[in-house]
């Protein structure tokens, strides 16, 4: 069974890679650390997006779905091969408050992203906040009710219809 989980997690990364490649080439094209930093500062935006709530018009479920896309690419970016999170992972990430954990690891992997300016050591930190992130996304969709692999397939087929120019 996990072995199952952790190759449909792996084609999750390399759907995103593709996708990556095909409709954010002024991001693709930019240096890793560059893009480390810009994959943060989504991170931030999207803990904003749930501090606001329901004064937010893009809805929990998208910011669900934006989150995972951009983890996705970070991944491919630190070379992390990302794991599903366990039962208990998943149970505790959102037992007192569903932004909190988010924040903690956004806030990690901005940190990480500062160590690069730094010439400090980043990648472990960037590879398990990066981790961390989608053990939360993995536990607010099951806490929404959220089927995300569609949800994912849906969100990219919308930004590639960005790229009208480009054809397959």
């Amino acid at each position: 069974m996990e072995e199952e989980k952790t190759g449909t997690l792996l084609s999750w990364q390399r759907d995103q890679f593709r996708h990556d490649q095909r409709n954010h080439s002024d991001i693709a094209c930019l240096h890793k650390t560059d893009r480390l930093k810009h994959y943060g500062l989504h991170f931030a935006k999207y803990v904003g997006r749930l501090a606001r709530g329901a004064v937010d018009p893009i809805s929990v479920e998208r910011t669900i779905v934006d989150t995972a896309l951009v983890c996705l690419s970070a991944a491919n970016t630190l070379h992390q091969k990302l794991d599903f999170p366990n039962d208990n992972q998943i149970h505790k990430n959102l037992k007192n408050d569903n932004v909190k954990p988010l924040a903690d690891a956004a806030g990690r992997f901005a940190d990480a992203c500062e160590k690069i300016d730094h010439m400090e050591e980043f990648v472990e930190l960037a590879r398990h906040s990066n981790q961390d992130i989608l053990n939360w996304v993995i536990s607010a969709t099951a806490s929404n009710s959220l089927d995300l692999y569609p949800a994912l397939k849906a969100r990219r087929a919308e930004l590639a219809e960005r790229q009208f120019y480009i054809s397959d």
